[in-house]
């Protein structure tokens, strides 16, 4: 493994702990600024909104400058971030500073996917995608669990500071590891942009946008769930969430495998699987025994579409990695931002702590398919362009091979 995966998975570890943590000290927040749970809920989704804008906006704007050096000015950017959010008097200004770090959080997975992929053979691009992922599913595991034990013994704002600590280390980890290369000459807007005429893109980031956000429905409002429906402690959180965080780990590397091997078949599985997961996670949140066998595995099958889901829409705009790599960053958030809104619509409704969870299941549904629709889309042009191929005189084909 190239040491600068090692440096991009431990910004991963640093950025995935913020995005996440904060779904288990949901309550502690609410509590503190006298907010509805649904409302600190917004922290979620404002976080997810501001990738979403952040990945192309801070991309474009960085298309020019060598990709390390746009690396160390986005991990700044999450220091800063986390620190205004550690040492916010209000909700708002609580919300601003979760909205300065998801700036550098779409841009930074965007450009760290390309430079990943571009570190390894055509054929290991996914497993390295996954790689550098895992330091994500490792804040799960790790992260935000302790940053949650944390938060809920010492404070939430103690979890800010730490985070923002991890920042400097993995800011440290890309100056030291991530090879510095020239910047792209062939850099162009108009290039990047022109990517995004294939209906193929669209179809990757929309299956992006559900089939992710199915997982948010249900994982934002985890701490209430598990505390108000199951009956764990408060103290239980913490531990349900490493469950969680397990399954994800386990899911991202396997997501990334099978991806390299048959990515679309891989993908259509995966989405299948987690509808049905989430859609029996609204009955088995009322048994212990049964978060404990399903929790884990929404874990699995939900982070094992990122890889694919990244290497897709990488592969559909061969001519502007940079910018769909960050754009589908912006569509997973914006799927998050999605699923954190419909699963407070469905509480604030009256529905209960567990129709997130049939949210989600719905989302995953319609993700599988427009995958459908999208592998059966592609294989349609292909047959079509074999015909025109075959159609040719016999002079022509050559050159069109």
């Amino acid at each position: 493994m190239p040491l600068a995966l090692l440096a991009l998975a431990i910004s991963a570890f640093g950025i995935g702990t913020t995005e996440f943590v904060i779904m288990g000290l949901l309550p502690e927040v609410a509590g503190d600024f006298a907010v509805s749970i649904p409302t600190a809920g917004l922290l979620i989704s404002g976080y997810a909104l501001g990738v979403v804008v952040g990945a192309p906006v801070l991309t474009v704007l960085g298309a020019k400058v060598p990709r390390k050096r746009m690396l160390l000015m986005l991990m700044g950017l999450f220091i800063a971030g986390n620190l205004i959010s550690a040492l916010a008097p209000a909700f708002g200004l609580l919300l601003a500073g979760r909205v300065v770090a998801a700036f550098a959080h779409g841009a930074f997975f965007g450009i760290g996917s390309v430079v990943a992929a571009d570190l390894v053979a055509p054929q290991k691009r996914a497993g390295a995608i996954a790689l550098m992922f895992t330091g994500l599913t490792a804040a799960n595991v790790l992260g935000v669990p302790m940053g949650t034990l944390l938060g809920q013994h010492f404070g939430w704002r103690s979890t800010f500071y730490v985070v923002a600590a991890l920042g400097v280390i993995a800011l440290a980890g890309i100056a030291a590891l991530v090879p510095a290369r020239p910047r792209d000459e062939d850099a162009r807007l108009g290039r990047e942009l022109a990517a995004f005429r294939n209906p193929q893109v669209w179809l990757a980031m929309t299956t992006t946008v559900l089939g992710f956000g199915a997982i948010f429905a249900a994982f934002t409002y985890i701490a209430p769930m598990m505390t108000e429906v199951t009956g764990f402690a408060d103290t239980s959180v913490p531990w349900l969430l490493v469950l969680f965080g397990v399954g994800l780990f386990a899911g991202n590397l396997l997501g990334g495998r099978f991806a390299d091997r048959a990515l679309m078949r891989s993908l259509y599985v995966i989405l299948a699987v987690l509808a049905v997961l989430l859609f029996l996670f609204t009955f088995t949140a009322h048994s212990r025994f049964g978060v404990l066998i399903t929790l884990p595995l929404i874990g699995v099958f939900g982070f094992a579409t990122v890889p694919p889901l990244q290497k897709r829409v990488m592969d559909q705009a061969p001519g502007a990695p940079t910018l769909a790599s960050a754009g589908n960053i912006a569509a997973f958030n914006l799927g998050n931002a999605l699923a954190a809104w419909l699963g407070g619509v469905v509480i604030s409704a009256g529905f209960g702590y567990t129709a997130p969870n049939w949210v989600g299941a719905l989302l995953a549904a319609a993700a599988l398919g427009v995958a459908l629709f999208a592998g059966a889309l592609e294989r349609r042009t292909a047959r079509a362009s074999r015909v025109v191929v075959a159609r040719m005189p016999e002079a022509a084909v050559p050159a069109a091979r």
